[in-house]
């Protein structure tokens, strides 16, 4: 009998491991799909972040002094280009970088910096009363952002109204 309950006891050892080990594997691959569920929604909300800095520019009208101030803010951030459409340049002038827009939306060059054609905007014309880009601190422009075909914000165009 001594044999037997050795091995009773041997294969109830043996049963409690493989179930310990079984309940192991089955957290840690449960804890992965946690981890990855977790890691897309940082990464949702790291580019929300980045992207809330420009909401407010997002089909909205704001002031000529707002426009002024994203000029200021924005204007030397690499690959980015802020167009300004005043009463006296239809036509506007770019700030920064110039940014595709002539391409349709759904063109994969649309929202792309051009290199090769220079930004035609200076910040001391458009603070100068006397020059067409001059922006009236106290008018009104429709603003909308600028993406690229990977949604990366590459501009922001204002236009008076």
């Amino acid at each position: 009998m001594g044999n037997a309950q050795k091995a009773l006891v041997m294969a109830a050892g043996i049963f409690l491991a493989i179930a310990l080990i079984t309940i192991a594997v089955v957290l840690f691959i449960s804890a992965q799909e946690a981890t990855k569920t977790a890691q897309n929604n940082f990464s949702n909300i790291q580019t929300e972040l980045s992207q809330t800095a420009f909401t407010v520019y997002d089909n909205t009208v704001v002031s000529g002094s707002q426009v002024v101030n994203a000029l200021r803010k924005f204007s030397d951030k690499d690959q980015f280009g802020i167009q300004i459409m005043t009463g006296k340049n239809r036509s506007g002038s770019w700030y920064g970088k110039t940014i595709d827009t002539a391409s349709k939306i759904d063109d994969p060059n649309y929202g792309s910096v051009v290199d090769n054609i220079p930004p035609t905007g200076k910040m001391t014309e458009a603070i100068n009363e006397a020059k067409p880009d001059y922006v009236n601190p106290s008018g009104k422009f429709r603003s909308r952002i600028i993406m690229d075909s990977s949604n990366v914000i590459r501009g922001i165009v204002f236009e008076q109204n």
